[in-house]
């Protein structure tokens, strides 16, 4: 899962190289260059280069459009963090917005939105209660119901 700042200028995404998945935040694009190794660098990170936006796990990361915060998912909590990136990368600490149970997503982009004013969330809030079918129709002979009810020639 991963996603660009609304500048382009950041990419927050999830690893689990820490042991759990976190949401980490480095520059795009590509990573940072090391100046010490000569002409082009090399394309180990340098030091800052990224940085650790969740601290106790975190998925589905989402952008707020100011680029101004950092939104993910931990568990079942919606977690927000304050960013600033002039004129370096800083991240704020991680505060919960709220609690519940929505639909988590199943590939690889949040399963949610945030409105452009950064004020109001879309998701699907998760079912309380599975619903199992009450009736099953069986239709035997389905070729021959269809030729009845669509005659060939008729459009």
């Amino acid at each position: 899962m991963a996603t660009l700042s609304p500048d382009g200028r950041w990419l927050a995404y999830v690893s689990d190289e820490s042991s759990r998945r976190e949401v980490y935040v480095q520059s795009f694009p590509g990573l940072p260059r090391d100046p010490s190794r000569g002409p082009g660098g090399s394309t180990a990170l340098t030091a800052g280069g990224k940085w650790q936006i969740s601290t106790e796990g975190g998925t589905e990361p989402v952008w707020a459009r100011n680029g101004k915060e950092l939104f993910y998912w931990n568990g079942a909590k919606m977690m927000a963090v304050d960013i600033t990136t002039q004129p370096t990368f800083s991240a704020g600490t991680p505060r919960l917005l709220f609690e519940g149970r929505y639909e988590r997503s199943r590939g690889f982009r949040a399963n949610y939105d945030v409105t452009p004013d950064g004020e109001r969330f879309v998701m699907v809030r998760a079912g309380e209660q599975e619903w199992a079918a009450t009736q099953v129709n069986v239709v035997l002979e389905w070729f021959e119901e269809l030729k009845r009810r669509a005659p060939p020639g008729n459009k």
